[in-house]
């Protein structure tokens, strides 16, 4: 029985003295610094070549609607006929409204004709109202009185038929610039209302002149400046590299894109370009001056926020940042940051704030 008592008790003194070895392993691991890869932070500016989409769209474009009801007579272009400004496109008739414009001639003619007669007997009676006691007072006032109403009513006749001519102009529709039609809706006989506006007539766009729109985003908006040139590709070109210069930013960031637009000026005189078309844009960002430039991999993005990892008295801080222009493995960040200091270069979720590194 001591036997026994003997080897259990040689037993948990050995078990008592690995623990204790165990545990002083571990207090020393724990003590162990972590190594990691760092740099140093320097400010510069990252240059880098950005491509975003764009498309191409007419300088002018508009779809021609009926000013008046009539019916279609004549149809004088069809779809890719090129026009020029003033060109006669369509005629309608509309009898009722050349009826309307024979009247209110002849109303404006009486008118005229009345007024012309209540004028030179106005004139006649003023002449021998010189002589004393020929006209009374009355006669004269009452003559003038209706020689002004029966100008003014001829007046108003006048604008009557030249409105009544204005409409008349309306049937023959013509284009308001140089441009293509790039669609027709409309054939001779067919009954056309200006109440109806779900499909035009005719749709002509301006293709020698088009315009180049892409949305850049907010970080690059205040680098790019009117009369900067940049490149673009469209695929029906595959290849083919071609340039234009900046002529008009929207001077406003979008809500939902965060993205500000501008516009180029294309001129496509040989024709090949179309409106519709889409395109690659080339864009050289500068950069910005007062940018720190890590690798891609020292910033971590979660959900939650964007950080780098920052040595900081022997220990990792998590550091807020916002990002700007990138390139293949480099990115521009800003945050609260200082020249000289060491951000984790291969930086993970997992690394933890606070561990001592070496």
């Amino acid at each position: 029985m001591k036997k026994y008592i003997l080897i259990i008790s040689m037993m948990m003194f050995f078990a008592s003295c690995t623990e204790h070895k165990n545990d002083k392993a571990n207090n020393t691991t724990e003590k162990k610094s972590a190594s990691f890869q760092t740099i140093e932070l320097d400010k510069s500016a990252l240059i880098s070549l950005i491509k975003l989409p764009g498309q191409l769209s007419a300088f002018e474009e508009v779809s021609i609607f009926p000013k008046v009801n009539g019916y279609v007579k004549s149809v004088t272009v069809d779809i890719g006929s090129k026009v020029h400004a003033g060109q006669l496109l369509m005629v309608l008739e509309a009898p009722e409204l050349v009826q309307a414009a024979l009247q209110a001639k002849e109303k404006y003619a009486r008118a005229k004709s009345d007024y012309a007669i209540d004028k030179d007997r106005y004139q006649r009676l003023l002449e021998a109202s010189k002589t004393a006691g020929a006209i009374s007072p009355l006669d004269l006032s009452s003559a003038q009185n209706k020689m002004q109403a029966d100008s003014s009513l001829a007046n108003a006749e006048k604008a009557n038929w030249q409105m009544q001519e204005t409409m008349l102009s309306y049937l023959n529709v013509t284009a308001a610039f140089d441009g293509i039609i790039t669609e027709r809706n409309v054939h001779p006989g067919a009954l056309v209302s200006n109440s109806e506006k779900d499909k035009p007539m005719l749709e002509l766009k301006q293709y020698a002149h088009l315009r180049l729109q892409v949305d850049i985003p907010e970080t690059m908006a205040t680098q790019l400046k009117d009369k900067d040139t940049v490149s673009f590709y469209v695929n029906a070109l595959p290849g083919k590299k071609m340039t234009a210069t900046i002529s008009r930013k929207s001077m406003n960031i979008s809500s939902q894109l965060h993205s500000e637009r501008i516009e180029m000026d294309v001129w496509n005189k040989d024709g090949l370009l179309s409106p519709g078309m889409y395109a690659d844009v080339l864009l050289y960002s500068k950069g910005n001056a007062m940018s720190f430039i890590v690798p891609k991999s020292a910033v971590i993005t979660s959900t939650e926020r964007k950080y780098v990892l920052v040595i900081k008295d022997g220990k990792t801080v998590k550091v807020d940042v916002s990002t700007g222009n990138e390139t293949a493995d480099q990115i521009e960040i800003f945050g609260n940051l200082n020249k000289g200091e060491k951000i984790i270069i291969n930086a993970t979720d997992e690394i933890k704030e606070g561990v001592a590194v070496s």
